[in-house]
């Protein structure tokens, strides 16, 4: 496998240009993370404090084995969507490692709104499960929440993925082995109490944790009887006679190290299925990534610098090189795990599209994961002479695509436009994870403004998991990769072949 060699001219005006355009975007991107990882205003966060409680990324951090990172699934969720509610859609989820076990942590914010659950919220919390359970994470829930946010009723209680769909993920899960935690931090409300009493274990934190499907307000509103928070749905109350709860805590701090202690009793924590290698850096900088990704609808440049600055020692082994060369697909490590690249580097073509499909029967035969680097302007038109098969053969991607049942990871570079964006694993085809960068744009195509097609509309909506920093790939491609490759290998089945 031999390194990529780089023709880019790293000094050129073109490139400082689009470097500092693409720098930008990240300033851009800058305020909206930090809003989201703030939560609440100043006053709400002030108000938790001072009723002794740890802030719910305090929480997170306590929590975590020291050291290791939190990947955020879902950070800019519901960002402008709602009046008073910065970015993240009032809960908090990501993967981490808690008593050496990765887990999927599901954190509500009582700082924003009491922790309320607006139906983007609802999505979150479902695309989190969903992650958990395609990867058997264990959940780990934080609840302090007040429960739905009522005038958005209609985006939380009727449909499959809302509030219902989270009910039902925690027992199917439970029901298949996969490890359900809830910490019960504050008072918790209707679908907050619901989540808790579904779960395999829980811990409630004497004097501050709560669980009632109705606030004492809302009893003395209907009945006109006045009763405290402890008796109807304390700590003490459920420990003692309910049963609901397992272990109570004195605080925050107690209860998470309870926790990390029921972690530590899962039983034996999955192994990794493939052999990792030793961590090589790519041998030019990922930072040059910023002045080679396409900006708006200029053109594309060859897509292999991209991989070159990805891939460790930057190395490539190239499949079909002279064939289908708007699809590039190839071998490469990253950060030690071995990956199978399809990187768009055109419009897709009859050639590509059969080529893709090749390459993807190879990895699934291989166990081998998939990466797709997507920056394709769409398919290429089929009335020209040598395209009349593209329909064809582009069905023969789209299969090999949704059927592969190896780990598969969407990285959207620059653009996806039209049905390319399904044929590189777009979020119908399931991908384990979709990632963007903050230029990158899709949409069905390439009229779309811009605010439809963007990356923040794009994690607003949780069409994406994340938008990330090129810089910060190599890193959160390493955790998807670990945490996909303990769970079992599949056998993949394909559909049939048109051909």
């Amino acid at each position: 496998m031999h390194p990529i060699q780089s023709d880019i001219a790293t000094d050129s005006s073109d490139f400082q240009r689009q470097r500092d355009a693409f720098l930008a975007r990240i300033a851009a991107l800058k305020p909206r993370r930090a809003e989201a990882t703030l939560g609440g205003n100043e006053k709400s966060r002030k108000l938790h404090k001072s009723r002794g409680q740890m802030l719910p990324r305090e929480r997170i951090a306590a929590l975590l084995d020291p050291g290791s990172p939190f990947l955020e699934i879902g950070h800019l969720a519901g960002a402008d969507l709602y009046d008073g509610v910065p970015p993240g859609a009032t809960i908090i989820t990501g993967v981490g490692q808690v008593s050496g076990r990765a887990c999927m942590l599901i954190v509500n914010d009582a700082t924003v709104k009491g922790g309320t659950m607006f139906g983007m919220t609802t999505k979150r919390h479902t695309r989190a499960q969903l992650f958990a359970w395609q990867h058997r994470l264990p959940c780990i829930t934080m609840v302090q929440s007040g429960g739905g946010f009522l005038p958005d009723l209609a985006n939380i209680f009727p449909d499959e993925g809302q509030a219902g769909s989270i009910m039902y993920n925690q027992v199917k899960m439970s029901a298949e082995g996969i490890a359900q935690i809830a910490l019960v931090h504050g008072p918790s409300t209707a679908g907050g109490a619901y989540i808790p009493s579904l779960c395999d274990e829980v811990v409630i934190i004497r004097n501050q944790g709560a669980m009632f499907l109705g606030s004492p307000q809302l009893v003395f509103a209907a009945t006109g009887e006045v009763i405290d928070i402890e008796p109807l749905g304390g700590a003490e109350m459920h420990s003692r006679l309910s049963g609901v709860t397992d272990h109570m805590a004195e605080n925050d701090a107690h209860a998470l190290q309870i926790t990390r202690n029921i972690v530590a009793h899962l039983g034996e924590a999955p192994c990794l299925r493939w052999t990792r290698t030793a961590v090589e850096a790519p041998r030019y900088d990922p930072q040059e990534l910023l002045g080679l990704a396409r900006m708006g609808d200029q053109p594309g440049g060859d897509c292999r610098e991209i991989i070159a600055r990805l891939a460790d020692g930057s190395r490539f082994q190239e499949f079909k090189q002279l064939h289908g060369e708007t699809l590039v697909c190839g071998f490469a490590r990253i950060e030690g795990f071995e990956v199978g690249i399809l990187a768009g580097n055109g419009l897709l073509t009859s050639q590509a599209c059969a080529k893709g499909a090749h390459f993807i029967e190879l990895c699934c035969q291989r166990d081998i994961p998939l990466l797709f680097l997507v920056d394709s302007p769409g398919f290429a038109d089929s009335d020209q002479g040598d395209q009349r098969g593209v329909g064809k053969h582009g069905a023969k991607l789209l299969n090999a695509v949704a059927n592969a049942d190896v780990p598969k990871f969407t990285l959207i570079v620059g653009a996806a436009y039209g049905a390319a964006y399904h044929a590189l694993c777009g979020r119908a085809f399931k991908p384990n994870a979709l990632l963007m960068w903050p230029n990158a744009r899709a949409a069905a195509s390439r009229d779309a403004a811009d605010e439809v097609a963007g990356a923040l509309n794009w994690a607003r909506h949780l069409w994406c998991d994340m938008v990330i920093d090129p810089a910060e790939t190599r890193p959160a491609l390493a955790q998807l990769l670990d945490v996909a490759g303990r769970t079992p290998a599949r056998p993949t089945e394909f559909a049939v072949f048109r051909m």
